[in-house]
C-alpha cells in the first residue's frame, strides 16, 4: 500500500433497484471490491466500504410502469432483495443505502446547491423529445432508436448498449417513445448543464495523471476527450417527477439528472455510516478514494463525477477507478429482460453453502481486460478439480492424518530436511505475491497464487507420503504433519478475502481464532501440542444431475423468448458496390470431421470447381458430419482466411437461421448446378 494514505474509501456501483444481483454484477464490481476490502482490513489498513440502491433511474419508473405499481414499491422491493443476497453472498459492505432516503435527497440537493451558486452551470433552453399521446417529456431510456455509430436499431436516447457509445437522444435515427411507441415531437425546455466543454483542461489534466490506470480505463476516457468534437456539456437535470428535486426557483417538475444524483450516493451513505467523521474520507488529502465499477460506467465515474467534484472544491477526487470489462453466459450477452442470467439469490436457494464455490469460480475467471464467459461446465470443474480435488483433497489429507497418528494434537517438528525447508520458503513468500497482484487489482492473478499454495501442500504430501513413512520414521513423519498444518493455517489467513465462508469454517477445523495477513509470512502458525477439531469436508463435488437443472432453466428462458419472437429485424442498408465486392460460389461438400475438444465446430472439406478447401464451420449442433457429405452448399470464398483453433479456415457457409436459433443450409434447388457457378 502507498504509505501516503492513512485511510481508503472503497465504493462499489450503485445497482438499480429494478430487478435483482446477477453474477454480471458481482464479477464487474462487487466481488473485486469485496476481495480487495478484506484484504486491506486483513492487513490493518483503515478502509469503508460504501454501496447502495440507485433508486432513481428511468429503469425504475420503467418497471414501475410495467409493473402497474409505484416507483417506490418497485425500489422498497429490489433494495430488500439486492440487500439480502449482497450479504448472504459474503459481500461486506460497511454501509448498503438508498438514494430514496432523507439524507441523500439531502445532500444532493446541498451540491447541487453549492455548484449553482457558484455559477457552474449554464442555463439553456433546448428542445427536447415529447411524448404528445403520454403527454410528457422523455427522458433518454425513455427513447429508444437506431444507434448512428453501430446501426444498432434498439440503442437508447443516453448510450448503445452494443457498441458502448453514449449518446444523446437527439443523435438517434427514427427514435420512438417505449411509453407510447409514437414518435415524439421536439419541444423547448430549460435545463442546467455542466459546461464539459469548459472544463476539459482540467478534467483531461487529472485523467493523464493516472496514466497508470488500467488500460481500458484509461483508454476510454482518452479516446473521449481526443475525439473531434471533444467533451461537450450535458445536462444535469431532467423533465421528470421522480427523484431528486432541483432545488433551484423555475424548477418545478424538474429532478437531478440520475447520473449527477447517484454517485453523490457515495457521500450520504458515507455520512450515514459516519455522521460525525465521514469528512475525513472525502476531503482530506491523506485519503483514498477508490470506484469500483463495470465498463458501461467507465464515463461517469471518470469524467463527470470527478468535473462536479472538481467544481465543488472541497473533496479529494478518484485515486483510481479499476473498472472490469463484461461476462457473458454460455456464449450469450447476460440479458435481464431475456431473463439469461445466473440469479445470485437463486444460486443461494440452489447451492446451499456454496457461496465460495461461485466467488472462486468467478474470480478466477473474471473479466479483468476482455469480455469473460462463465459456463455451468466451468463452474462444475472450478469446483470438482480444484477447490474439491486440490485444496479440499489437502486439508482433509492433513487434518485425518493428525488425528489418525496424533490424536488431533499438532506434532513437533524437530528436523527440517532440504524438502521441507523449501516448502516452508515458499509458503513464506505467497503473501506477497499475493498482496502484490491484489494491490495491482490482478484478482485472477491472486486467487491463482492463492491456489498455488494449496497445490504445494498437496504435491508436499504427495510426494513425502507420510500414511506410507509413519511405519519406518516416525520422526520424519512428526516434522512433514507439522509442516502440513502450518500450510493449513496460512492457506485459512490468505483465502479470507477470496472464500471468507471457507476461510472461516478452516479456522475453526483447526481450532485457531482467524490470524491478519501478517501472520501468513510467518511458518509457525500453529503450536506443537495444539488440539485441532475433528475434520470435515470443506467442498462436496457438484454433479451432472445438478448442473443440467441450470442448463434446462437457461434453455426454458431461451424457449420463452422465441415465443413470441419473429423474424430478425433488417440491417442497416448497404450499397450495390459493396455486395458485389462479395464473390458467392456454388460448391459440395466431400468431406467433414468434428474439430477435437470442440462442441460447435466442424472441419469441411469443399469443391468449389476451381480448387478444394477446407472451411470451418459453428453447425456442428445442428448437423452430423456423415450426414452432409455431397450436400451442395453456396460458399463465400473471397472471405479472408482466418485460423480458427489451429486450422485455416477459407470462405464460410451460407445458413439461414429461424427465430429458434436453428439453421439450414442456403442450396440451390437443382442438383445439376455445377460446383463454381455464381451465386447473384
Amino acid at each position: 500500500m502507498n504509505s501516503k494514505f492513512k485511510r481508503t474509501l472503497v465504493t462499489a456501483a450503485l445497482p438499480y433497484a429494478n430487478g435483482p444481483v446477477h453474477i454480471g454484477h458481482l464479477a464487474g464490481c462487487y466481488l473485486p471490491a469485496d476481495i480487495y476490502v478484506r484484504y486491506l482490513r486483513s492487513i490493518g489498513h483503515d478502509v469503508k466500504f460504501i454501496c447502495g440502491s440507485d433508486e432513481h433511474g428511468v429503469p425504475i419508473t420503467i418497471k414501475a410502469k410495467k409493473e402497474h405499481t409505484t416507483p417506490q414499491a418497485i425500489v422498497d422491493k429490489y433494495h430488500n432483495i439486492m440487500g439480502n443476497a449482497f450479504k448472504d453472498f459474503g459481500i461486506s459492505f460497511d454501509v448498503y443505502s438508498r438514494t430514496s432516503a432523507k439524507i441523500h435527497h439531502q445532500t444532493a440537493s446541498d451540491f447541487f446547491k453549492v455548484l449553482y451558486d457558484k455559477n457552474v452551470f449554464t442555463e439553456e433552453v433546448t428542445e427536447q423529445y415529447y411524448d404528445e399521446t403520454a403527454k410528457q417529456f422523455l427522458a433518454d431510456r425513455y427513447i429508444v432508436g437506431t444507434c448512428p455509430k453501430c446501426a444498432n436499431p434498439n440503442a437508447y436516447g443516453d448510450q448503445c448498449e452494443r457498441c458502448g457509445s453514449t449518446l444523446n437522444a437527439t443523435d438517434l435515427i427514427d427514435p420512438k417513445s417505449t411509453l407510447s411507441g409514437s414518435k415524439p415531437v421536439l419541444k423547448q425546455t430549460k435545463n442546467w448543464f455542466l459546461p464539459l466543454d469548459k472544463l476539459q483542461p482540467k478534467i483531461k489534466a487529472y485523467i493523464e495523471k493516472h496514466a497508470d490506470w488500467k488500460s481500458n480505463v484509461y483508454g476510454q476516457c482518452k479516446s473521449w476527450m481526443d475525439s473531434g468534437d471533444g467533451l461537450q456539456p450535458r445536462a444535469m437535470t431532467r423533465d421528470l417527477d421522480w427523484g431528486v428535486p432541483v432545488p433551484v426557483k423555475d424548477a418545478d417538475g424538474k429532478v437531478l439528472y440520475v447520473w449527477f444524483d447517484a454517485p453523490i450516493g457515495y457521500i450520504s451513505a458515507t455520512k450515514e455510516l459516519l455522521p460525525n467523521n465521514w469528512e475525513d474520507y472525502w476531503k482530506k488529502e491523506e485519503s483514498r478514494l477508490i470506484h469500483f465499477i463495470g465498463k458501461d460506467n467507465i464515463v461517469f465515474h471518470c469524467i463527470i463525477f470527478p468535473a462536479m467534484l472538481m467544481e465543488h472544491g472541497e473533496f479529494i477526487l478518484p485515486d483510481n477507478v479499476p473498472a472490469n470489462e463484461f461476462l457473458n453466459l454460455e456464449g450469450d450477452k447476460i440479458s435481464t429482460s431475456r431473463n439469461w442470467a445466473v440469479w445470485l439469490h437463486e444460486y443461494l436457494e440452489d447451492f446451499k453453502n456454496m457461496q465460495d464455490v461461485l466467488r472462486y469460480t468467478l474470480c478466477s475467471n473474471a473479466p479483468e481486460t476482455k469480455d469473460n464467459d462463465f459456463t455451468w461446465k466451468d463452474f462444475q470443474t472450478k469446483n470438482n478439480s480444484e477447490l474439491v480435488a486440490i485444496f479440499g483433497n489437502f486439508i482433509n489429507r492433513t487434518l485425518v492424518l493428525t488425528h489418525k497418528f496424533y490424536e488431533g494434537k499438532v506434532p513437533e517438528a524437530t528436523t527440517y530436511n532440504k524438502e521441507d525447508l523449501l516448502v516452508l520458503e515458499e509458503l513464506a513468500a505467497a503473501p506477497a505475491k499475493i498482496s502484490k497482484a491484489i494491490e495491482q487489482f490482478k484478482f485472477r492473478e491472486a486467487v491463482s497464487e492463492w491456489m498455488n499454495v494449496a497445490r504445494l501442500g498437496n504435491k508436499y504430501l504427495a510426494e513425502t507420503e507420510p500414511w506410507k513413512l509413519i511405519k519406518t520414521d516416525e520422526q520424519r513423519v512428526k516434522t512433514i504433519m507439522n509442516v502440513a498444518l502450518q500450510i493449513s493455517c496460512n492457506l485459512a489467513i490468505l483465502a479470507e478475502p477470496f472464500l471468507p465462508f471457507t476461510s472461516k469454517k478452516l479456522f475453526d477445523l483447526l481450532n485457531i481464532k482467524p490470524l491478519r495477513w501478517a501472520a501468513a509470512s510467518q511458518t509457525s502458525n500453529v503450536a506443537h501440542g495444539h488440539k485441532i477439531n475433528k475434520d470435515e469436508l470443506l467442498f462436496s463435488k457438484v454433479e451432472d444431475e445438478q448442473i443440467q437443472v441450470q442448463l434446462d432453466r437457461l434453455q426454458k428462458s431461451k424457449e420463452d423468448n422465441l415465443v413470441n419472437a419473429g423474424p430478425a429485424e433488417f440491417k442497416t442498408e448497404t450499397t450495390f458496390d459493396d455486395f458485389s465486392k462479395m464473390d458467392i460460389r456454388i460448391a459440395t461438400i466431400v468431406a467433414a470431421e468434428a474439430v477435437p475438444k470442440t462442441d460447435k465446430l466442424l472441419k469441411l472439406t469443399v469443391d468449389t470447381g476451381i480448387d478444394t478447401r477446407t472451411v470451418v464451420s459453428g453447425i456442428a449442433a445442428f448437423f452430423k458430419p456423415e450426414d452432409i457429405i455431397g450436400h451442395k452448399v453456396c460458399l463465400l470464398v473471397n472471405l479472408a482466411p482466418r485460423k480458427i483453433k489451429g486450422i485455416e479456415s477459407r470462405g464460410m457457409i451460407l445458413m439461414a437461421e429461424n427465430a429458434k436459433g436453428e439453421l439450414s443450409f442456403v442450396s440451390p434447388t437443382k442438383n445439376d448446378i455445377e460446383n463454381g457457378s455464381v451465386v447473384k
